[in-house]
């Protein structure tokens, strides 16, 4: 597969079913919803706009340099809208492609780029297995087991779906996801400037909006922190070949720190309280599942 190739992945596969729901019973319910999780998810965004396309309409259009944190607010809004939103999320996909329908870009070599093309639009959703895959590795108490990636796949799929990707652009396996990766990363990812430009962002760590002016000074030793953090887990957990695409080292011991890092974090994270664990949207969704449970326990149960 080839840059010329991305927008027909399987040309020769029947069309996709409606899309379906997540369920409380689904591990991105566990999962997605989580801080930790949305605090590992760097090296897919990164990722995403090593795509030309991506790149160019991103650069273009997104406010991630002006505003960066309530670029990424909106964004997380969005997928947990996909997991947690029941019928909403599937009114979310239909926004997302008519807000994106409007939008491309010429970039400095002077190709013209679609936000709606087959192969960029594939490409973001699908990126969210490599992100479920690497937390697991290095933040959950235990990674996911073969079947649980199984599970994971068919769950990122599904969340194709709601994006009404087309069904010729998602590779059948797991195997065959893989596959797809290393091609994209080999033959269609770039050095792009808009990831360069990322990196750059997240190792300023830009303060928190509305941050107060008296506590503005107190931001730069957490923003030093911070950064150093970001770094390792975003460029850590970025596929070797992406790493070295972007010239980006890696060593040993900060394989080891990272290691680290995502055990402790990992080990932290499991007790917390499901209300500061999780996203607003998602503990929400959650909370109104087990309601919802309840109630038919109890309507099953009641005298008649």
């Amino acid at each position: 597969m080839t840059a010329e190739t991305t927008d027909r992945v399987g040309a020769d596969r029947a069309p996709a079913a409606e899309p379906a729901l997540f369920t409380p019973d689904t591990l991105f319910w566990e999962i997605s919803g989580q801080y930790l999780y949305a605090a590992t998810t760097g090296s897919a965004f990164l990722l995403q706009v090593m795509h030309p396309a991506i790149g160019a309409v991103v650069d273009r259009w997104s406010t991630y340099r002006t505003d960066p944190w309530g670029r990424a607010a909106r964004s997380f809004a969005s997928v947990q809208t996909w997991i947690y939103g029941g019928p909403t999320a599937l009114d979310e996909g239909q926004r997302l492609r008519r807000m994106h329908k409007d939008l491309g870009a010429v970039d400095e070599r002077g190709r013209s780029h679609h936000a709606l093309s087959a192969g960029p639009w594939a490409w973001v959703p699908l990126t969210a297995f490599h992100a479920t895959v690497t937390y697991s590795r290095y933040f959950r108490p235990r990674p996911l087991s073969a079947e649980q990636e199984e599970q994971a796949y068919r769950e990122t799929l599904r969340m194709c779906r709601i994006l009404r990707v087309p069904e010729r652009m998602l590779p059948p396996t797991t195997a065959a996801y893989w596959a797809y990766v290393d091609d994209m990363i080999e033959n269609t990812l770039e050095n792009h400037p808009t990831a360069r430009h990322v990196l750059a962002t997240a190792a300023s760590a830009p303060p928190l909006p509305g941050l107060p002016a008296p506590l503005r000074p107190l931001w730069a030793p957490v923003r030093g922190a911070g950064a150093r953090m970001n770094h390792l887990i975003t460029v850590g957990t970025l596929p070797p070949a992406a790493r070295a695409k972007l010239g980006l080292s890696w060593s040993r011991a900060e394989e080891l720190q990272l290691r680290a890092l995502g055990q402790l974090a990992g080990r932290l994270n499991a007790p917390l309280p499901e209300r500061i664990k999780y996203m607003p949207i998602a503990y929400r969704a959650r909370r109104a599942a087990r309601a919802q449970q309840q109630l038919s326990d109890v309507l099953t149960a009641r005298p008649m």
